[in-house]
């Protein structure tokens, strides 16, 4: 078996073994980065390789899954005027959040612990359970009070124990952190463990699969934690680096305005977070973070993108979900974010690919 990449501290420099059950730096207790600079395979010889992220195994850090799922190679659909989206709701958990998941199930897999803990508003913990399950592996959810009841009933259908933590999504992965101090625990984080962002960084190498090798002129993703930009710009680099884009897109982040601490940083210019944002509540609760941990990277990857910040109000989500569904597209809320702030022309004539990262199943219909 392939040995596994260490982890190391992207503020401090610390290098943590992948093969410790340690989650976070043991100095600055920031999130890590994986050691891995991998090569992509050129286009032409993926015709033929399994229909799933695993078909990109030349760039992700482990090698023969046993609990895939069939996840990733999502369809891309135009919507208007060079704007498409893509459709990861359609992924086994119904969220794009098992790109990660499985990689982490994986690496749990591996290193063997007593049981896994997850935390997460909704679609991370649905998603850490069904790949726990299919592993094999006791799992555990921290979730904040006011959690969807339909994720709730998908997390503990996959045989997941949930803890529902009284206060918002922060108190929730406090919690979860506070446990993942037990021996032989490890801590599934979709925030701090960069073999998530290995994983979601498989969505821009569909892309470009997709669209015979190259990437469109902008990439919008919706931020809480920012682990689908932060893979966004993981493959985009990936693919630049190789010679096989000559092009970086800018990378666009959707924000609801209700809870924006990165947008707000963005119009400060600042580098990192600036002040203090309340949680409040929102339609578009999968990226309702008003901390989030790598901010510091999310700000500078946007930034040597060319791209920007934007953020949308909840009557634009509730139009944006009923617009999609109108096209028969039925997303969650916060994955109506996207087209919420795109679909009527906020990135002019540039070509554009959305995700609708939650089906609509998971949250229901807005109401006004």
């Amino acid at each position: 078996m392939t040995p596994l990449p260490d982890c190391f501290c992207p503020a401090d420099g610390t290098r943590v073994p992948t093969d410790s059950f340690a989650w976070c730096c043991p100095v600055c207790r920031g999130p890590l980065d994986l050691d891995f600079a991998p090569t992509p395979a050129p286009l032409k010889s993926l015709a033929g390789r399994v229909n799933s992220l695993w078909r990109y195994a030349e760039t992700l850090p482990l090698s023969a899954p046993s609990v895939s799922l069939g996840e990733g190679r999502t369809p891309l659909v135009p919507l208007k005027d060079g704007l498409s989206a893509k459709l990861d709701f359609l992924l086994p958990t119904l969220s794009f959040k098992d790109r990660g998941a499985v990689l982490l199930a994986e690496l749990a897999l591996r290193l063997g612990p007593r049981r896994v803990i997850a935390d997460s508003s909704g679609n991370a913990g649905t998603a850490i359970a069904a790949y726990c399950a299919r592993a094999g592996l006791p799992c555990t959810v921290f979730v904040p009070e006011g959690t969807s009841p339909k994720k709730l009933e998908q997390i503990t259908a996959h045989e997941a124990r949930v803890e529902v933590v009284p206060g918002g999504r922060e108190a929730a992965a406090g919690a979860a952190r506070a446990a993942a101090e037990e021996t032989g625990t490890f801590y599934a984080s979709h925030v701090f463990n960069p073999y998530f962002l290995h994983g979601t960084k498989t969505y821009v190498h569909e892309l470009w699969e997709d669209l015979g090798g190259r990437l469109p002129e902008v990439v919008v993703v919706p931020v809480g934690n920012g682990t689908l930009l932060l893979g966004a710009s993981l493959a985009v680099s990936e693919l630049h680096t190789a010679g096989l884009i000559d092009r970086r897109p800018a990378l666009y982040a959707v924000q609801a305005a209700a809870v924006a601490p990165l947008a707000h940083a963005w119009d400060e210019g600042a580098a990192d977070l600036v002040g203090d944002t309340p949680a409040a509540a929102t339609l578009a609760e999968g990226i309702a973070i008003p901390h989030p941990p790598r901010a510091r990277q999310i700000l500078r990857a946007v930034r040597d993108s060319g791209g920007g910040f934007l953020t949308v109000t909840e009557d634009q989500i509730v139009h944006a979900q009923r617009d999609l569904a109108s096209q028969g597209l039925y997303v969650e809320t916060t994955g109506a974010a996207c087209w919420a702030a795109v679909r009527d022309g906020a990135l002019g004539e540039r070509t554009a690919v959305v995700p609708l990262c939650g089906a609509g199943a998971k949250t229901g219909t807005a109401r006004p």
